[in-house]
């Protein structure tokens, strides 16, 4: 979860010929499934796909990641560029401490389009509970790409690749035997 303060104001009420002052406005956020899937629904377009978004669509999926209760429309055009760019560096924080080796160059990506319900699917056919849709959404394709990566089958070692193996292995052992073959 991501807390931010919204800076308060200060501007002069003529009618009345005082200032008025408003208070900094606490925003706690999280960028979740639950978010996405909110954000969606409203979009009713993948917001994880390379289309670009407009700052409509940015609030918008700022909005759906507030967890803070009855936020005024006002705060929301309050957010400052530090505001918004503590929100970019949490949207893209790992979030774990998992990692995975590099892929090969090789390997062909997915052109499949990730959408909340493809994740959903995901949990299910992983058996991860569904109390999982409020972590962070870096967090959750970890748990996800870890369950993928454990469940598949491991691969075939090509002749190329075995004959390479083997090779290092004879060279291992003539080394520790001291023998030339």
């Amino acid at each position: 979860m991501l807390s931010i303060i919204v800076p308060g104001e200060e501007h002069f009420d003529e009618t009345t010929s005082e200032f008025i002052y408003r208070d900094n406005f606490i925003l706690e956020l999280e960028h979740s499934l639950v978010a996405l899937s909110k954000w969606e629904s409203i979009f009713e377009k993948p917001f994880l796909g390379s289309e670009e978004k407009s700052a409509g669509e940015v609030l918008g999926y700022i909005k759906c990641m507030v967890l803070t209760p009855n936020v005024p429309e006002a705060v929301y055009l309050k957010l400052s560029e530090e505001n918004l760019s503590d929100i970019n560096e949490y949207l893209e924080a790992k979030m774990t401490a998992t990692w995975f080796p590099p892929t090969l160059p090789t390997t062909p990506r997915s052109r499949e389009v990730i959408t909340a319900e493809l994740i959903y699917y995901w949990l299910t056919v992983f058996q991860i509970p569904f109390e999982c849709e409020t972590w962070h959404l870096n967090r959750l394709f970890t748990l996800i790409q870890v369950c993928n990566i454990k469940s598949s089958k491991p691969k075939k070692m090509s002749k190329n690749e075995l004959a390479l193996r083997n090779r290092e292995l004879n060279e291992q052992r003539k080394k520790q035997l001291g023998t030339r073959g």
